[in-house]
């Protein structure tokens, strides 16, 4: 099979044959279709990203979609033809998806949402995963709620505000004046963050008392603003970025909460993986009702073009996410 593979951080990845992997007990071989492209492919690459344990050589690539081709011994859940997705790879010394195929857990698999293509389909794992943790498994959202989720236009913000509004609660959503129409289409109030400080959208959205639940896709100062802007007793602050020091004071003073969110580490740790699955699985129903999408950049890149990919992710410029074509044109 072709893959794209990491020699050496800080390097170009390079497109090479590998022997083709074999389904053991537990897996299934996928023939990927596309890879999502994520920020950490990108810190991985540049050697950034201690937390994700890479070993090289390394075929990247979290996220995929495609077709399974075989199925290893003790797997029930899947058939040979069926169409999936799910966080997979490439981190550890788990082979990634920028390959043509891949021998993957099948506990970490769902079937794809039948209202997806599968480059769609590719572009959701990890941030949905990671934005159903943090709303759903530790912050408990629901209706009548409250949600404050920081960076709402980036992958795993725009997961979130449409994780959030479906189930019930009434979202707020920060980014810069060029992200207004992305939240806004999402159904979500826009805040400008470069314009309006902490307590004056505390104020107009809240009366001043809080938001129920502050989901941080940023860090840094952004998290520190988050401890801020939780309503007090009752309010909970998740971070999926939760580097640096950080006072908790502002958070104590509040009697509020604070969780995190670490997604890779059913990958890294081989526990909890089904969990996973089961995300998938039950967001799939949500995105097959209309209540979900992919932010998609339209351009397409193949697996010949992988760095470029790397590069139109890394320039900014990106309207949603990139994801590279593994299937043959």
């Amino acid at each position: 099979m072709r893959a794209a593979v990491l020699e050496e951080f800080g390097a170009p990845l390079r497109v090479m044959d590998l022997d083709t992997p074999v389904a053991g007990p537990g897996q299934v071989l996928v023939r990927i279709q596309a890879s999502g492209v994520n920020p950490l492919d990108l810190k991985i690459r540049a050697g950034q990203a201690g937390h994700a344990r890479t070993v090289l050589p390394a075929v990247l690539g979290l996220d995929l979609a495609g077709q399974v081709e075989a199925v290893g011994p003790e797997v029930t859940a899947f058939r040979r033809g069926d169409q999936v997705y799910g966080l997979t790879g490439g981190v550890g010394a788990l082979q990634g998806s920028l390959a043509e195929y891949a021998a993957v857990d099948s506990r970490l698999l769902a079937h794809s949402p039948a209202a997806l293509d599968q480059r769609e389909a590719a572009a959701l794992p990890l941030a949905l995963i990671t934005a159903w943790e943090g709303l759903v498994d530790r912050a408990g959202v629901h209706k009548g709620q409250r949600v404050l989720i920081h960076g709402g236009a980036g992958a795993v913000g725009s997961a979130a505000v449409q994780l959030a509004l479906a189930r019930g609660a009434e979202v707020f959503a920060t980014g810069s004046a060029h992200s207004r129409p992305t939240i806004e289409s999402l159904g979500a109030t826009a805040i400008d963050y470069t314009r309006e400080a902490v307590a004056d959208y505390l104020a107009e959205h809240t009366g001043g008392e809080g938001f129920d639940i502050v989901f941080d896709t940023v860090g840094g100062a952004t998290l520190d603003a988050s401890f801020v802007a939780v309503r007090e007793y009752t309010g909970r602050v998740v971070s999926a970025l939760g580097w640096g020091t950080h006072s908790l004071a502002p958070l104590s003073f509040r009697g509020a909460t604070y969780s995190g969110v670490f997604t890779l580490l059913p990958l890294l740790t081989g526990r909890a993986r089904e969990h996973h699955g089961r995300i998938l699985t039950e967001a799939a129903a949500l995105i097959d009702a209309g209540s979900l999408r992919p932010l998609l950049d339209p351009r397409h890149f193949s697996l010949a073009d992988v760095n470029e990919a790397h590069t139109a992710a890394e320039s900014g410029t990106a309207r949603g996410k990139i994801v590279v074509d593994l299937s043959p044109h």
